[in-house]
């Protein structure tokens, strides 16, 4: 387990965690915070819904992976009596009366108002506003779903504030004999520490027998995938863009490389196996970045609002008033390009790179 040690008056003390005030805080920054959790794999995970109706019960979050693999999230807190066996019983329960759904009604019944709330009528269409590099192809994406429905090859969450060495056991001896399901435990743990608090998300690895597995099938033959290229090779596909997006795409790529140079972003492009190319702005310490530079048979921009929210939160008003009408959400697309917006922008991203009050 994670230990958390600080530093009062000279003397290292080791500090205990304060825990959480009831199960609905930790629900909800689950909910909120998905990329909190270190999940097999690193996944991303985007979530559908809260309190989803499966079968009998709700599940706490139905997610999903950019790879089409659905995703769901139990929340208990250890001292609950569900957190020892009932918690399994519970998810593999959800997870029984979704095998076999189709991705139809899973949009139109399961999710259709949590979907709309969002803004979005399909999950498709939801997991496409939260691709920032331009490598979201929807065709595989809808197959790797409908694959993951019918086959129950699902990915099982179990989030608590610790983990009780029952769950441990019942969680690593489920990993040895089900090598199709993605189990992850995650003890979330909240500390103190001079009045911030501090999260500490840890995976626990429970052990495993070693089991024999069948020989896995061939399998099929992957489609061609997005691949990253030097942002150099971005300026030159700027030439094959409509003539009218060519200058704005000129002006996007000089702006970011200026604040690149003045070290407040690093640059990264991606091309795409239809001949989209994107420019990615990233952070310097996360693989994110504020905004998405487009060159798909025209120009755009794409703001990502929660990366915003985390990294610039001071500047999103400004960036705001200088889009109006339009939002910052995420995946909008913005194609009218000022110097106010540009302006804004860059303290945002000096803002991310601690560069520069705002």
């Amino acid at each position: 387990m994670s230990s958390i040690w600080a530093e009062n008056e000279g003397t290292w003390k080791l500090l205990a965690p304060v825990g959480f005030p009831d199960e609905a805080t930790l629900h909800r920054l689950v909910e909120e915070a998905p990329h909190l959790l270190p999940l097999s794999g690193s996944p991303a995970l985007i979530v559908l819904g809260r309190e989803v109706p499966l079968g009998s019960g709700y599940a706490d979050v139905l997610a999903v992976e950019p790879s089409g693999r659905l995703a769901l999230v139990e929340v208990k807190l250890a001292r609950n009596a569900e957190a020892r066996r009932a918690v399994v019983a519970q998810i593999l329960a959800y997870a029984a009366y979704l095998r076999g759904t189709s991705t139809e009604t899973l949009e139109r019944e399961t999710l259709r108002s949590q979907l709309r709330e969002r803004g979005y009528e399909t999950i498709a269409s939801l997991v496409a506003s939260q691709d920032a590099e331009g490598s979201f192809d929807e065709a595989e994406f809808a197959s790797k779903l409908a694959g993951s429905l019918s086959g129950g090859r699902f990915r099982l969450v179990l989030v608590l504030d610790d983990a009780p060495a029952e769950l441990v056991r019942l969680v690593g001896y489920l990993e040895s004999i089900a090598p199709e399901l993605a189990i992850d435990l995650v003890a979330l743990r909240a500390y103190d520490i001079n009045g911030r608090r501090a999260l500490v998300p840890q995976r626990i690895e429970p052990e495993r027998q070693a089991v024999s597995v069948q020989p896995a099938q061939a399998a099929e033959p992957r489609r061609p995938k997005p691949y990253r290229i030097p942002p150099e090779e971005f300026e030159e596909s700027i030439s094959h863009a409509p003539e009218p997006a060519r200058p704005p795409l000129k002006r996007m790529y000089q702006w970011a490389r200026s604040l690149e140079q003045e070290g407040a972003l690093r640059l990264l492009a991606i091309r795409g196996t239809s001949g989209r190319t994107t420019l990615l702005p990233y952070l310097l310490n996360e693989d994110a970045g504020l905004i998405t530079i487009w060159n798909d048979n025209g120009f755009y921009l794409s703001p990502w609002r929660s990366v915003f929210e985390r990294r610039a939160a001071r500047s999103s008003a400004r960036v705001e008033a200088a889009l109006a009408p339009q939002r910052l959400g995420s995946g909008n697309s913005i194609r009218d390009i000022n110097d106010e917006l540009l302006d804004a922008l860059a303290a945002a991203y000096r803002e991310a790179a601690g560069l520069a009050s705002i």
